[in-house]
């Protein structure tokens, strides 16, 4: 079963850390990235840019209205994601739970319907 892993967390975080922090928390992430390699769960993943350079799109009425960034009032944001296939949702809650935004902010652990949509 395929789960999107999305990673949440507050812009400006990383550069805020010290060397020693920001190395840890890289090796964190190389840790477990290696790991969902090896096991071959690891199916893709990217971080995005910052959310200043969002746009949110709404169609009313068949006009569309575009705001910079998603929510403005919102200190979290969605910062990247993994997309990982395995066994079951247990799993995709361990590797989650191992990622070190979920320590300090949160990540979704969402599974990705098939194409026809008909499993959920």
């Amino acid at each position: 079963m395929k789960f999107m892993l999305l990673i949440y967390n507050r812009p400006g975080f990383v550069e805020e850390l010290s060397e020693a922090d920001r190395n840890e928390l890289f090796g964190e992430v190389g840790t477990i990235m290696a790991e969902l390699t090896a096991s071959g769960e690891l199916l893709g993943g990217e971080a995005l840019a910052d959310p200043t350079q969002t746009k949110t799109v709404r169609t009313r009425d068949g006009v569309p209205a575009v705001t910079d960034g998603p929510f403005m009032e919102a200190k979290e944001h969605f910062a990247g994601y993994l997309l990982v296939e395995c066994e079951s949702t247990e799993r995709a809650v361990d590797i989650a739970a191992r990622w070190p935004d979920a320590k300090r902010w949160a990540m979704e652990v969402r599974p990705v319907m098939s194409e026809s949509g008909t499993e959920m």
